[in-house]
């Protein structure tokens, strides 16, 4: 057991999630690992207790099972060595939204909506009441680009932006530091699961990569981590944009761009 405090990661058998549970354990935080495949996650547990000398819990889940997710909820709870929580596990439909069905939308929005946002609920009273603590969601710049045509996966991932930035606004004054992580394609296994060819897709993002710059994010609380983004200020100036709109909300009349001519 380390000083730092203990991580809680989602979808923490494969890729960005044990990409994450690496750097982590690397860093000297103990972590609970939440995934469905236990044998990946002890066989990763069992190297990153060897070479960082870190505890690490295997805790299987699918979270798209109530009864799992309200199991993950109370350790969040209860637990109050977990200082951070990540909020990694996700997945795509395959095909377009006229090829998925209510099965296939349903799991897509209980995975990446649903899960993450009830972690986060049942994890911030206790992190609000220390005064510290820290959620990181990993959302996707498809919540930025409907044109990339997954409209289901880019509408949880926009949901995923979205609650991160209220978040950030609700519970930053409380001590708690809220980061949205937007990959960009990267090389994971979502792309098989998918039926996506990800060799088919350029400017694809290897794991690694995408990690360091997402902690090199949390590690200058960024509120928003866009790793591909060459141009910072390129996201500025649309948060800007947006919130130059707020204001010029509240009208007690449609705008005259919309009533008739008299």
């Amino acid at each position: 057991m380390t000083n730092k405090p203990r991580v809680l990661i989602t979808g923490a058998s494969s890729g960005i999630g044990a990409v994450y549970a690496d750097r982590l354990a690397r860093r000297g935080h103990d972590l609970v690992l939440v995934a469905r495949d236990v044998g990946r996650m002890e066989a990763l547990a069992s190297r990153l207790r060897g070479e960082a000398g870190v505890a690490i819990e295997v805790l299987r889940a699918d979270l798209t099972d109530t009864s799992d997710l309200a199991s993950v909820e109370a350790r969040l709870r209860g637990d109050s060595r977990i200082g951070i929580l990540l909020n990694n596990a996700g997945m795509a439909g395959a095909g377009g939204f006229l090829d998925q069905g209510p099965g296939d939308v349903d799991r897509q929005i209980a995975l990446n909506v649903t899960a993450p946002t009830r972690l986060a609920s049942a994890v911030a009273p206790r992190f609000a009441a220390a005064g510290e603590g820290a959620i990181v969601n990993i959302a996707s710049v498809v919540g930025l680009a409907p044109e990339f045509g997954m409209s289901v996966y880019g509408a949880t991932k926009a949901f995923m932006l979205f609650l991160s930035q209220a978040l950030r606004v609700e519970l930053g004054p409380k001590g708690i530091y809220v980061q949205a992580v937007l990959p960009a394609a990267t090389r994971t296994e979502i792309w098989e699961r998918s039926g996506r060819d990800v060799n088919a897709l350029q400017g694809v993002m290897e794991v690694g990569e995408l990690v360091d710059a997402a902690l090199l994010g949390f590690d200058r609380r960024e509120p928003v981590t866009i790793p591909s983004l060459p141009d910072a200020a390129q996201w500025e100036a649309l948060d800007a944009a947006r919130q130059a709109m707020v204001p010029n909300f509240a009208q007690s009349h449609a705008a005259s761009r919309y009533r008739a001519a008299a």
